[in-house]
């Protein structure tokens, strides 16, 4: 698959802006990507091409949602498991309950990933 060849790609190139590659297992991430690999495959861009596009992908999402999005939600669950790596926190809720101002959601299990909006993947601020 292409995601693969787009981070060794990112992480070759000194000049290029870091973003989080998170979105791309968002339901619209993963669209884009096999949307991606069967052009790909049926020769209609190349590989290159479709990593620039997933570069700009990752740069989109991120700006977009930190500009644009204004809600604020509260959430409270029992915490199964926590953990730390590479400055992103994961954690798993169980019996998890979501709020916003206008809307309540229950949840069976969730997972959150949460980074560092103000630094870049390679932990740099």
């Amino acid at each position: 698959r292409i995601k693969g060849q787009v981070r060794h790609s990112m992480a070759s190139s000194s000049s290029v802006t870091h973003y989080y590659e998170l979105y791309r297992k968002s339901s619209i991430g993963v669209a884009l990507t096999d949307t991606l690999d069967d052009m790909i495959n049926a020769g209609t861009i190349t590989p290159q091409l479709a990593m620039k596009v997933l570069v700009q992908f990752d740069k989109s999402i991120n700006e977009a949602l930190a500009s644009k999005v204004k809600t604020k939600a509260t959430f409270k669950g029992h915490l199964h498991t926590y953990r730390f790596c590479d400055n992103v926190w994961t954690f798993i809720l169980e019996n998890a309950q979501f709020k916003t101002d206008s809307e309540t959601i229950q949840v069976d299990k969730v997972k959150i990933v949460a980074c560092d909006g103000r630094a870049n993947p390679t932990g740099e601020l």
